[in-house]
């Protein structure tokens, strides 16, 4: 779960910076497959939030 989360916190920062246009060419690629997420990255963020904690709450140690 902590891939996951690492996965999902990189995708975060990747659709904020696509959202504000900051990849070049790039932006318009990745906002047309992820529109919503282009608009909102705190969703994919809160879900790596989420992975994190759940693999937190799963590990023996």
């Amino acid at each position: 779960m902590y891939f996951a989360a690492v996965v999902l916190t990189i995708l975060s920062g990747l659709f904020y910076a696509a959202g504000n246009h900051q990849l070049g060419p790039f932006s318009s690629d990745v906002c047309r497959y992820g529109g919503m997420f282009c608009d909102s990255p705190h969703y994919v963020l809160v879900g790596a939030i989420i992975a994190a904690a759940w693999g937190k709450f799963v590990s023996i140690r």
